[in-house]
Order: structure tokens, then sequence, then C-alpha cells
């Protein structure tokens, strides 16, 4: 720890220094997003007294601080519907700072678990597309976990390494977020093991490595196009000195004024730097703008459906069957005999190691279709034909988060969408006044 707080007075003043030791007594910070795909702020607030208005963040107007996350944890009912998402304060920072516009095609470059990218989509508001890619698959399966919790259904989830990525979509976004593999030490106070994995060493290599990254992730950005680098971590190196670098190397990229005042000013005051005193964990994050004469052409590629992909009229009855609207399932794709929905913006997914487009919607059987979890959580509940609604006070809903059977008060039959508070959760499978429980097993409370 003594290397560490040595390094940290080369960024601190003395008295500084004192109070960022001091911090290191104190309990780290918990933080929760509200996810507005699903659920508005002042809703879930009137649902829930484990924070209030008092409670937000300085850096997202979505976020709160939480007390006590024994009181509000992932076993509740709203986040298992997808209505918030727990993410350490001063990573909403980053997001933030990209501020993507609605209709914007936007890349998550380093996405697991998600935080961010749910973050981004819950911006977007279900226009354009968001686009996350992790390198680790293990990883990249709890980024689509949280894609599909969270209800987004205009994203793309990938697990490439980033070079072959950003070739394959060069110059197609609008917006990028490298929110780089660092050495983080933002991590240090909530995680003991973070220090034993640090080293001066490990803080240099990681600096290479974000560089790599950052110009790989240059390429697929339109000429005007913004791009935030970010890290958890303090170092100098892995942080001003890594824009430094890309920016004497890409004379066709400038630093924008963050226009943000979480945090304190770095980099000629363009940038943002969080420590623990200013609210947050550990954050850097710096706002790049490729200049509209730089060179690269636009790709406006979109996904194309084979003529010989044809749609069995069973799925077509089922989406009747269930909604009220079927516009947003008309761009079906079949892979497999599983069926996707795909977004409506949509590059061609070729070379580029996507493993879910837009809703994995069901699959088709001998003689009939069956329905995946992730059409349902993903639904507009309005829009749906079938449906039980639960209040949070209902017993029958913590018997639903068990997988159990339950009393469904309807005499409808078939597949029906199970909702908390008008919140999408899951769905069942109604018959005789009993909703057969479809909640995915990996997903159940024990």
């Amino acid at each position: 720890m003594e290397l560490f707080f040595e390094r940290m007075s080369k960024l601190l003043s003395p008295e500084e220094l004192e109070i960022f030791k001091n911090e290191y007594t104190k309990p780290s910070f918990i933080g929760v997003r509200v996810n507005t795909l699903k659920c508005s702020k002042e809703k879930l607030l009137s649902l829930t007294d484990a924070f209030t208005e008092k409670d937000e963040t300085p850096f997202c107007k979505d976020g709160f601080y939480l007390e006590d996350k024994a009181v509000f944890s992932g076993n509740h009912p709203l986040h298992h519907a997808g209505a918030v998402y727990f993410q350490e304060p001063s990573a909403m920072s980053a997001a933030t700072l990209l501020a993507p516009e609605k209709g914007d095609k936007v890349l998550d470059l380093c996405a697991a678990p998600g935080g961010k990218s749910t973050q981004l989509a819950a911006t977007l508001d279900g226009t354009g597309l968001i686009w996350s890619n992790e390198i680790v698959k293990s990883r990249a399966n709890i980024l689509l976990g949280n894609f599909e919790r969270c209800g987004i259904r205009n994203g793309v989830v990938s697990n490439a390494d980033p070079e072959s990525l950003c070739s394959a979509l060069e110059g197609y976004f609008d917006k990028v977020l490298v929110d780089a593999p660092c050495s983080g030490e933002g991590m240090i106070r909530r995680d003991p093991n973070a220090l034993t994995e640090w080293s001066v060493e490990h803080t240099l290599s990681c600096a290479t490595r974000q560089l790599k990254i950052l110009n790989s992730a240059k390429k697929v950005l339109k000429p005007g196009g913004v791009m935030v680098y970010s890290t958890c971590t303090f170092s100098y190196e892995e942080n001003e000195g890594v824009i430094e670098e890309f920016l004497s190397e890409n004379p066709d990229f400038e630093l924008m004024d963050a226009v943000e005042t979480f945090g304190r000013p770095t980099l000629s005051g363009k940038a943002r730097r969080i420590y623990p005193m200013d609210g947050g964990e550990g954050h850097f994050a710096a706002k790049l703008r490729k200049k509209e004469d730089s060179l690269g052409f636009v790709n406006t590629s979109t996904a194309l459906i084979s003529p010989a992909n044809k749609i069995p009229q069973l799925v077509y009855d089922f989406l009747n069957e269930t909604f009220y609207d079927t516009t947003p399932y008309q761009k079906l794709l079949i892979k497999d005999d599983k069926v996707f929905a795909l977004p409506e913006v949509c590059p061609d997914l070729q070379g580029t190691h996507a493993i879910r487009a837009g809703v994995f919607v069901g699959c088709i059987k001998k003689n009939y279709f069956e329905p995946e979890h992730s059409l349902f959580a993903s639904a507009d509940v309005k829009n749906v034909k079938k449906v039980l609604d639960l209040k949070l006070s209902d017993p029958r809903l913590e018997k639903f988060l068990r997988g159990e059977e339950i009393p469904a008060d309807t005499n409808e039959k078939g597949f029906t969408l199970v909702s908390v508070e008008g919140i999408p959760l899951g769905f069942g499978k109604a018959s005789s006044g009993r909703l057969k429980n479809k909640y995915p097993k990996g997903l159940r409370n024990r």
C-alpha cells in the first residue's frame, strides 16, 4: 500500500494525499442506476425507500448512492425485472460524458459486465443501435444476460478482439466508448485482491495495451464521430499519458471539453478525474472527436435477410396471438431453428463474432413454437395481450422468482407475460387458473 500511496503523491498535493489516504478507512461507495428502458426514476422512487432523491449521484441523473445493498439486492424483484442496475457511482460518468443522441449508432468496445452499455442503451431509448463487445467469452455471456434483463431490443453483443471487430465495422459508428482494461487502482478500496494484483510493471503494460485498443477503436468512427476513453484507475500513464500519446499519433483527432462538473479537471481542464473524496471509487474519462475532414469512409451496410431465410407461418401466428402490434418483430432471422428479431438499425454481421443481434424470440419445434424469456423480458407490457401483473406485496411474486407454479387468476390459456408493478419480468404458460413457470433456472432465487 505504501508504494501505491507514494505514486499517488505525484498526483496529489500533500494535503490532498492525506485526505485520499483517509478515504481508505471508510466503506466503499455502492450505487444503483434506474434503467429507464423499463421504469421511470419517479416510479422507482415510489416503489422503494432504499434510496431517495437526496441520494442522487453527480455522475448520472438516474444514479443513486445505496447505503445498504442487503436491503436492495440482486434478489429483489425490481432487479430481476431489470428496473435497476447495480453500478459503482463514478463508473456512470463515462456514458454520461459520451452523451449519445437518439438514433446514434454506438459501440461499447470493452463492455462486460454491461453497466455502461445498459446506461447507453437507456439514453438511446430504443432508437439507433447499441453494439457491445467483450473479448472474454465468459464475460460476454454475462454481458448478454444483462442485455436481456434490461430489455434491450436494439442491441448486438459480440465476442471479438477489438482489432478484428473494428476492422469489420470501419466507419460505422457515431459514438464509441473505450472503457479500457486497466490496473484497477480505483478498485483497491472495495476489493483487497486488487492491491495484491497491482504493480508498477502491470500499470505500464496496461498503458501499452490501452493505446493499442484506442488505435483500433478509431477505425470504427465516422468523420465527426465522438469517442470517450475511460478507466477505473488513477495512474497518469494509463490516463493522461495514453491520451497525449494517442493525440500525438493521430492528428485527425482532437480533445473535446467534457462540459461536466463532476470530479476534477485534467488535461488543460478538458478531461475529468474522480477520486474517492469526489464521491466515487475512482475514474478517468476524456472525450475525443474525429475531425470532419479525416480520411476514411462511412460504412452504411445493413443486415440483409436472405430470401431463403423463410419464416414459418407458426412464428407469425404466435406473434399475432401474443402482441397487439407485431411491428417490432417484423425483421426476423432464423439460425438453427432459433428465431431472432433484429434491431431496426443493424450492419452486416459477417466477421464480427456476434453472439446475439436483437431479441431471441424463440425456437421452432416440430409442430409448435416455443418462446424465449428474452422476448417477454424486453416486451412493452401494454403491447402484450395476456399479462399477469403482480404487486411487490403479492406472495406469488417470490414463488415465481423461485421457479414455482403459481395461481394465475385468469381463465386465459397460453403464454402469459408476468410483470411486477407493470414492469416486464418473465413469462409462464396459463391453463385452468394456474401458471406453469418459465422463468430461467439460472436466474431464479434459491
